[in-house]
């Protein structure tokens, strides 16, 4: 029997059709909210007929690449070792994920167009809640500062990592820059505030 007419054969290129499709509906919709299924099957280099016998709708492959682009994220992160200081953890994991985590925001703005609130939340929960943890033990050591909620701060870092991996692909800055310049940026904007009676 031929190679490519086995069922393992026939399994592994459909999960490698799978795991194209996905990384270009990734690249395409953190590039463009909007982008059709179509731009996301010429990227993929493969024809509509091959994505739709995979997803059979639009919603489906957001949702799909939204899931997959997190469980991504998810593996790194539960790589990391969180529980150190503070400041150094989060340039940790501002050097290790960075661009999965703006990838994801932008993933999010795109599948907030086309899901329903609570499967968005029940996606992306888990990445968001390892950022706030951090920031909350921050806080509670007085490494960040505790005038504001920890989840306006996840929100700031959000989108400096947003405006960031916009920078990149435009060129304004490189992939290497970036890491140093959101680090800078959010623990600048972390910092501790000076109390009302120690202020001039």
């Amino acid at each position: 029997m031929p190679r490519s007419t086995r069922p393992g054969a026939r399994r592994a290129d459909a999960q490698h059709s799978v795991e194209k499709i996905l990384d270009a509906a990734i690249d395409c919709l953190s590039r463009n909210h909007d982008a059709s299924v179509v731009q996301i099957a010429q990227a993929a280099g493969v024809g509509r007929v091959t994505l739709y016998g995979h997803f059979p709708s639009r919603e489906g492959l957001v949702e799909a690449a939204l899931a997959h682009l997190l469980e991504r994220g998810e593996e790194v992160l539960s790589g990391l070792d969180l529980t150190g200081e503070p400041a150094q953890s989060l340039r940790e994991l501002i050097d290790s994920s960075w661009l999965l985590i703006a990838q994801s925001g932008a993933m999010l703005e795109a599948a907030q167009k086309v899901l329903p609130p609570g499967r968005i939340h029940e996606l992306h929960a888990g990445p968001e809640q390892r950022v706030r943890e951090l920031i909350v033990r921050g806080q509670a050591q007085g490494a960040f500062r505790d005038d504001l909620p920890a989840a306006w701060l996840a929100s700031a870092l959000h989108h400096v990592l947003k405006g960031t991996a916009a920078d990149v692909r435009s060129g304004a800055m490189t992939a290497e820059q970036a890491p140093e310049f959101i680090a800078q940026i959010t623990l600048a904007a972390y910092a501790p505030q000076p109390s009302c009676s120690n202020r001039p």
